[in-house]
């Protein structure tokens, strides 16, 4: 099969006069012939040579005046030309100790080097030589799989998984990101092997992780997880959502399914992935605060305020960071309750002032997640949430631009307590400080200087405390 379209770039002639002057086979390969078949952008090339990739590698770069990166422990170089980065690897085959993703590689065929990758639709390669110039190599009918949405190991999946456990979960993100099928055997080979995900790295996984989240429809991905078994596995507390449980009349939702759905609906209004990071863990807690009554059937009080708490030890488990990325997804899954119980009840100008100031400039991230939220099939139920939610934005803008509250710091701060009353740091200034931030959120006072001193000065007298001077 001829195509030689796809190569028709000045980078793939000059490497074709390069490997030709060489003597040696050389031939795109992976991803970059995948995405092209399916009209997906692409920036990263692979190139297969059968021989001397490095050397390969050191003649473009000398052609493009280029620099060369080479990774000799690894046998490959990457070359950045023509606005892509090339990365360069002699054909190998490789053999899997059991304790190990790392491989023993030694020289290998073309074919050898297709065998080892992960799935038939990696494993397409264009020649780059002479006459075969774009020249369809596709001996695991990857070409076959593509067309019919097919996620399949191109030699036993037992042995692609128990070798690199790694690409059970690489193939569950590319069936999320694809739209694609993983084909029944590979899928049983899955949930057969899932145990030796053990031996892979978190950081690893929570790349993957990251992928399948910032997958167009991200639910589909944490079925495959849960169905395939890896969920529990590599994140339990996610898992432990899944099912309902009744007693009598009473049944609760099933969580998972619900996080699912919050999680799809973020995606569709946001590419943000720590946004979409809060949508899996607004509800994280409900196991842990589970509570069956009688009168009002199940609950989960609190739930808003443990599943807080418990973010900071899942990031840390996952090898996510620690940063302001986990303080924000912390933050989301606090307040995530407020706008819906605002909407539930009279709007006040106090509510939707605490609001404000506690969300600061993420006040727009937790309302996208707040309506995400609403996953009714009731449309009616779901109108009237969107309408009140709708009312709590129109009183949040008003009183921003009344009030200034948004992130407010109050105009009365310990340092005049201090230096006016001539004080040490004690638990008075932090008492009088609070109360005023109250009366400016409650709006007993506005948000100015010189009423915040008048409440100081009376707050100060009520405590004995005396002005400087005086």
């Amino acid at each position: 099969m001829k195509n030689s379209s796809p190569l028709d770039k000045p980078l793939f002639h000059r490497l074709s006069r390069i490997v030709d002057a060489m003597g040696v086979e050389a031939y795109v390969v992976g991803g970059y012939v995948r995405d092209y078949y399916l009209r997906r952008p692409s920036t990263d090339v692979d190139v297969v040579v059968v021989g001397d990739g490095i050397a390969v590698a050191e003649a473009l770069g000398r052609e493009v005046h280029s620099r060369v990166a080479v990774f000799r422990r690894f046998g490959t170089a990457m070359v950045r030309a023509g606005g892509v980065e090339v990365e360069f690897v002699g054909a190998r085959k490789e053999s899997y100790s059991h304790d190990s993703r790392k491989p023993v590689v030694e020289a290998g065929t073309l074919e050898d080097d297709q065998r080892r990758r992960d799935f038939t639709i990696n494993a397409l390669a264009w020649s780059l030589n002479g006459e075969r110039f774009g020249e369809l190599v596709d001996p695991f009918y990857g070409m076959d799989d593509l067309e019919d949405c097919i996620i399949r190991t191109p030699c036993d999946p037992d042995i692609t998984f128990s070798d690199d456990p790694l690409r059970m979960m690489r193939a569950v993100r590319f069936a999320t990101q694809l739209g694609f099928d993983i084909e029944e055997e590979t899928f049983e080979a899955i949930e057969r092997n899932r145990r030796r995900m053990e031996i892979v790295s978190a950081e690893r996984i929570i790349t993957e992780l990251n992928k399948i989240i910032l997958s167009p429809v991200p639910s589909i991905g944490f079925d495959l997880l849960e169905r395939t078994g890896l969920l529990e596995l590599i994140f339990p507390e996610l898992h432990r959502l899944r099912g309902v449980e009744r007693v009598g009349a009473h049944a609760h939702k099933d969580n998972f399914l619900h996080t699912l759905k919050v999680l799809d609906n973020v995606a569709r209004r946001s590419d943000d992935l720590w946004l979409r990071w809060a949508a899996v863990l607004h509800d994280i807690a409900k196991p842990l605060t589970k509570a069956y009554d009688p009168h009002a059937g199940w609950t989960f009080h609190q739930h808003e305020v443990v599943g807080s708490k418990m973010v900071p030890a899942i990031f840390r488990r996952l090898k996510l960071p620690m940063n302001e990325h986990m303080k924000f997804v912390q933050k989301m899954v606090f307040l995530h309750l407020r706008p819906i119980i605002l909407s539930e009840d009279m709007v006040t100008d106090s509510a939707v002032r605490r609001l404000l100031f506690e969300a600061g400039d993420d006040v727009e991230a937790l309302m996208t997640l707040c309506e995400a939220d609403i996953t009714s099939g009731i449309d009616s139920k779901v109108k009237r949430y969107m309408s009140n939610f709708e009312l709590v934005r129109r009183k949040m803008r008003d009183l921003e631009e009344r009030d200034r509250v948004r992130n407010f710091q109050p105009p009365v701060t310990g340092d005049i307590i201090m230096r006016e009353y001539d004080i040490e740091p004690c638990n008075t200034i932090g008492e009088i400080k609070e109360i005023i931030k109250n009366a400016i959120l409650d709006g007993e006072i506005p948000n100015e200087y010189d009423a915040a001193h008048a409440m100081l000065e009376r707050l100060a007298a009520e405590r004995g405390l005396v002005r400087r001077g005086q």
